[in-house]
């Protein structure tokens, strides 16, 4: 709560905001929702860019939102992710949907969350059946995600950026960079977890 910067946000009532700047415009994505979810809200939230707009959002790639520009954003983000008619013509009505999904979202390098809200935008599926596979798929990725615990190392590396964390190792071990000042931008308290992530990111 107040400077409490680690407290994880819950998906479902913030999943990201969009600060409009001429100079430096700013996104901010929610870490703690699903990376399928990420993707949807990082075009959303990049719309809201174009359209000179801040914003704050709990949209996901299954609604509808009331609001003209909502709608308008998510609008983009499905076509920026996933053009329709190439969807169209990819996409094989008589296969099963899961299935379906699973190919389309390797073919597109997309969530297979929006991959059905696509489908259900072609007229594949109508929207109560969106709304429940929708559900169904939402929780299958939590599951998975709170399932596997991953390598920590290539996690953190991942969530700062590989590129900033090696050359904030690099700068560190140099001396142009504090010890203290590099574990408090990677999130670490201990030489030796931060050696070690160095060791896995071939640095040092």
């Amino acid at each position: 709560m107040g400077s409490n910067n680690r407290r994880k946000l819950d998906p479902d009532e913030f999943r990201g905001f969009a600060l409009s700047d001429d100079l430096a415009p700013l996104v901010f994505i929610n870490g703690a929702d699903t990376k399928a979810a990420q993707m949807f809200t990082l075009a959303h939230e990049l719309a809201h860019v174009w359209l000179g707009q801040s914003a704050v959002s709990d949209v996901r790639a299954d609604t509808v939102p009331s609001n003209t520009t909502e709608r308008w954003c998510n609008r983009v983000a499905a076509e920026l992710l996933v053009p329709l008619t190439v969807l169209k013509a990819e996409y094989q009505s008589r296969a099963v949907l899961q299935d379906e999904t699973t190919r389309l979202a390797r073919h597109f390098k997309v969530s297979t969350l929006v991959i059905l809200r696509r489908i259900h935008d072609a007229g594949g599926i109508s929207k109560s059946e969106l709304s429940k596979a929708y559900a169904r798929e939402f929780a299958r990725l939590q599951a998975v995600t709170r399932g596997s615990g991953g390598d920590f190392y290539l996690t953190q590396a991942a969530r700062v950026g590989k590129r900033f964390a090696r050359a904030l190792i690099v700068s560190t071990l140099e001396g142009q960079t504090l010890h203290r000042d590099a574990f408090q931008l990677l999130g670490f308290s201990k030489l030796e977890t931060f050696r070690e992530l160095g060791r896995h990111l071939e640095v040092g």
